[in-house]
């Protein structure tokens, strides 16, 4: 999932944060299961494989949140 979301993400500007899962007790309970998962926040995008078009419609929906615009 990282090699395929790279692209969008430096395309749309966007930084993304690696956590290892299963480093964190909490966190492999929720995910532990869906690991890869990739989240926005406490959304999730998308688990497993790269949902290349919910990636890109979250990303086009932030930049038109914080796109001047005015």
């Amino acid at each position: 999932m990282r090699t395929a979301l790279a692209p969008l993400a430096a395309e749309a500007g966007a930084n993304v944060t690696e956590i290892d899962v299963d480093g964190d007790a909490a966190l492999e309970a929720r995910w532990g299961d869906k690991i890869p998962v990739l989240l926005a926040g406490e959304r999730e995008l998308c688990h497993y494989r790269l949902d290349a078009s919910a990636v890109a419609a979250y990303l086009a929906r932030a930049a038109g949140q914080s796109g001047g615009g005015g």
